[in-house]
Order: structure tokens, then C-alpha cells, then sequence
């Protein structure tokens, strides 16, 4: 119960403070010619290597195509209940070409302290989680190569530190990350339907 209100008195704290909720990219614009030797920023996103929450090594490409919401989870805070949400959004939209990636993350009050098979376990049991699982990252300090891409290495406009569980990264099928929501935006919100749907097939 202490850990419930230390998160969302510290959530609610973060609503006062001068970042925006929602961040959106600037429209891409089509460019004449392409330019081979560059890649986009985004790309690197997709290009990272991970391990799942069974331990198993893959490649974010293989998600190349699809739209993507990477998403840094806990399952001790005040926001834990946006997993229900995420299940959601998976079942709403998977068929559709788009799936949630979580990734546990215990930098924020140690609010995920589990081992990989604990957390697999409360998100099934609690939540019936069906979307891919990966193990912990460091999304603060010593960053996992992902997090340090997806605070320092994408658009600018989209750049910046962790604040805390729950921020949430739009990827559209190229690989290239579109929008942020920050944590007290539920994935139900609209605002976060409204550019999954811009992004998936009609």
C-alpha cells in the first residue's frame, strides 16, 4: 500500500511539471531522392537486439511492419493498472498488424523488483498479458542500448529522460518512433488510439 501511494503521489507531482503529456513528430515530408547512406533515427529502434522474458535472444526487426507501443513496466506502482489497458489495446488492434513490447523496469522506486519469472508470472495471473514480455532494461544511469536510443538517439522533438513507469513510444511500421505519452496517459486515452489508428491499415 506504501508503495501504491508512493508512486502516485509522485505521479501526480510529475502532472505539474513543465513537460507535455503527449509529443508528437512532425510530419515526415517525402524527400525527392532517397539518400542511401542514411539511415533514420528511428530505425535504430528496431535494429536493437533483446532478450525476451525467457531469455531468449531476438531481434526487434522482426517486428519490422508492424506498428509498435515500447512501453517500461512495473508491477509495483500506482500505474500497475495500465497493464489492463495494454491488454487491451493488444486484443483491439493485433489483428490488425500491432502489438505492444513491455519491458520491465526497476528504476523507479524499485517498484519492479522481481525476478524475470515473477513478473511473467503476476502479468499473466493479475492481467492475462499476451503481448511479448523482454527482461529488464535501465532506463536511467546506465541506460539498456534501447532506452539510450529511445531518450537520446530518435527525433528530437521526442528525445528526453525517463520520468517515470509507464511512458510509452509509438513506433510506426518502418521502425521509426512517431509519438510519446507520458506516464499518467492510459493507453485508452484517445490521444494514444488516435495515432495507432493513423498508422495501421483501414
Amino acid at each position: 500500500m506504501r508503495l501504491f501511494f508512493a508512486c502516485f503521489s509522485l505521479a501526480t507531482a510529475l502532472t505539474a511539471c513543465s513537460w507535455s503529456d503527449v509529443h508528437i513528430a512532425p510530419a515526415r515530408t517525402a524527400s525527392v531522392a532517397p539518400v542511401p547512406a542514411a539511415t533514420p533515427a528511428g530505425d535504430k529502434v528496431i535494429d536493437h537486439t533483446v532478450k525476451t522474458i525467457d531469455g531468449e535472444e531476438v531481434s526487434l526487426a522482426r517486428y519490422r511492419g508492424q506498428v509498435l507501443l515500447i512501453v517500461n513496466t512495473a508491477s509495483q506502482c500506482g500505474l500497475t493498472p495500465q497493464y489492463e489497458d495494454l491488454e487491451a489495446l493488444q486484443k483491439k488492434y493485433a489483428g490488425r498488424g500491432f502489438t505492444v513490447l513491455g519491458f520491465p523496469c526497476n528504476d523507479f522506486r524499485g517498484q519492479e523488483p522481481g525476478s524475470a519469472a515473477e513478473i511473467k508470472a503476476f502479468c499473466s495471473s493479475k492481467y492475462q498479458v499476451s503481448f511479448p514480455l523482454f527482461e529488464k532494461v535501465r532506463a536511467l544511469g546506465d541506460k539498456s542500448p534501447l532506452y539510450r536510443t529511445l531518450t537520446e538517439e530518435i527525433e528530437p522533438s521526442l528525445r528526453g529522460e525517463i520520468k517515470w513507469n509507464f511512458t510509452k513510444f509509438l513506433v510506426d511500421p518502418q521502425g521509426h518512433v512517431v509519438a510519446r505519452f507520458e506516464p499518467l496517459v492510459k493507453p485508452l486515452d484517445p490521444q494514444v488510439t488516435a495515432e495507432i489508428e493513423k498508422l495501421l491499415p483501414q
